[in-house]
């Protein structure tokens, strides 16, 4: 087997001066203000005449055309086949949105709601009105210059080293879709009635853990793959990177601020950093009429994980984890088979039956009537389902599957997997189950994003993340990645 090599490369993604908007709710937050800074992290690994450069982002999703573009801009600057750059983000809701360009398969529930009502003004919390503002297309550029300066520094940087794996386990993800006795769901449920009966998922404490070296044993980085999105701060009004960002921060207080960290969010589509049935209440009031709770019970239980103070008791915990691992690494590996297979599949469009579409424009007729002028976030988020559901009906007219990219990699005796979906923890646990890795490392929301991947036990519950317009595939196109996913993991091991 050849030496392995290794490189990493870290570039800022902050706007330093910049106003942004912030991605991930219905609602506009313009800021300047950075809680904890941002940034894209590569690392290049490279063994015999395979490779691989992953580059996790701090950003709430990296969509097709954004990996498209780092691609193109790194042609002919980089002596790797470009469909080795694998790029996820880490789902942040505190990082700013950039212009999605062709990614419109799922179709625009906004369109829909313009197209009805003509005249519509969006109510704007804050006036954008602002020469300082990194607009969409701007913040598109700004980003993909920067994640492909990462690749390519991470590339030039790489050099002879070694690695050791490990496991760890800490409680961070926590299934969020709350059941009720009549068979319905949502999304950040009330817990605290009578109809509650379950929570709709469990969850996964287990942390795959990845440890670089140079060849005489000093520490380069840590990769951290964890069942939880990084959105502790979703709501709040700043730039943050959230608990990675703090993770970081203390990994590099114990071993070094040249110590790169590599978080990699497994299957967690319907998990988050919060105790539903242990309720803490914000802080400060959000802007959410999800998470208001007409009756609540204190609790003694974590701190507020809608806050700071939450975030960092997660980074706490996970770096108890690390520090525990890389204190009893007892083996380390110079050479290892690298296998790195890219796989274009054809995923089953969700689709919308004729008497849903009506049910959603019979809904929206409503709406117009009661509505003239302006609308608000609330608004927006309320009009979602029925928009979306439109949009959907429009939309498989004439697409009938959607082409994502994935990838499988064999590394020694572990391997990982992406997917491109925010994907419910059940069709990962499948995945590591049975695959036949010592260790399997799964990627979410990589190489595109293409919304939620519900279970069927989720569809059938319905609301947000397991709406038709939550995502562009369901139940069936789940079950088919998870047996392509294993189908190409297995075959790295039976050859």
């Amino acid at each position: 087997m050849s030496q392995i090599k290794i490189g990493w490369g870290e570039v800022s993604l902050t706007p330093n001066g910049r106003t942004v908007n912030l991605a991930g709710q219905f609602y506009e937050r313009i800021t300047d203000v950075v809680e904890t800074p941002i940034a894209t992290t590569a690392l290049a690994i490279e063994s015999g005449d395979d490779a691989v450069v992953f580059c996790a982002c701090d950003l709430v999703s990296t969509s097709r055309s954004l990996l498209n573009a780092v691609r193109e801009k790194l042609c002919g600057k980089i002596d790797l086949p470009l469909d080795k750059i694998i790029i996820s983000a880490i789902h942040t809701h505190t990082a700013p949105s950039y212009a999605h360009r062709s990614d419109s398969v799922r179709g625009n529930s906004l369109d829909v709601l313009t197209k009805l009502m003509p005249d519509i003004k969006y109510e704007k919390l804050v006036s954008t009105n602002d020469a300082n503002l990194l607009d969409g297309e701007e913040a598109f550029e700004f980003i993909a210059d920067r994640i492909a300066e990462a690749v390519k520094l991470a590339w030039d940087n790489r050099a002879d080293g070694i690695y050791a794996t490990s496991f760890g386990r800490a409680a961070v993800g926590m299934c969020r879709r709350v059941c009720y006795d009549d068979g319905s769901a949502k999304m950040w449920g009330d817990v605290n009635m009578a109809n509650f009966t379950e929570l709709e998922a469990g969850n996964d404490s287990g942390v795959e853990l990845l440890f670089t070296y140079t060849p005489d044993k000093k520490l380069t980085g840590v990769v951290a793959n964890v069942a939880c999105p990084a959105q502790v701060l979703e709501h709040r009004d700043f730039i943050s990177s959230d608990y990675f960002g703090k993770l970081k921060g203390l990994i590099r207080k114990q071993y070094g601020e040249d110590v790169q960290l590599l978080g990699l969010v497994s299957p967690a589509g319907d998990q988050c950093p919060r105790d539903m049935i242990r309720w803490v209440e914000p802080e400060t009031p959000i802007n959410d009429p999800n998470i208001v709770r007409e009756t609540v019970i204190e609790h003694t239980a974590d701190p507020s994980m809608f806050d700071v103070k939450g975030c960092e008791t997660v980074a706490r915990r996970l770096a108890n984890e690390v520090f525990f691992a890389l204190e009893n690494v007892d083996s380390y590996i110079d050479s290892a088979e690298l296998t790195h297979k890219t796989i274009l599949l054809d995923m089953p469009l969700r689709r919308v039956t004729i008497a849903d579409r009506d049910n959603a424009l019979a809904a929206l007729e409503k709406f117009k009537k009661e509505h003239t002028g302006t609308i608000n976030f609330r608004d927006n988020a309320r009009m979602h389902i029925y928009a979306g559901t439109v949009a959907r009906y429009e939309t498989q007219q004439t697409v009938d599957t959607v082409e994502i990219e994935f990838h499988v990699l064999r590394l020694g005796d572990i391997a990982f997997a992406t997917n491109p979906y925010e994907l419910f923890l059940n069709y990962g646990n499948q995945i590591r189950a049975r695959s036949l890795a010592k260790q399997t490392f799964l990627i979410q929301l990589c190489c595109g994003s293409y919304g939620y991947l519900p279970t069927e036990k989720a569809e059938n519950g319905s609301h947000y993340s397991a709406y038709v317009s939550s995502g562009t595939s369901g139940h069936e196109g789940g079950n088919l990645l998870v047996r392509k996913t294993l189908t190409e993991i297995n075959a790295m091991w039976k050859k």
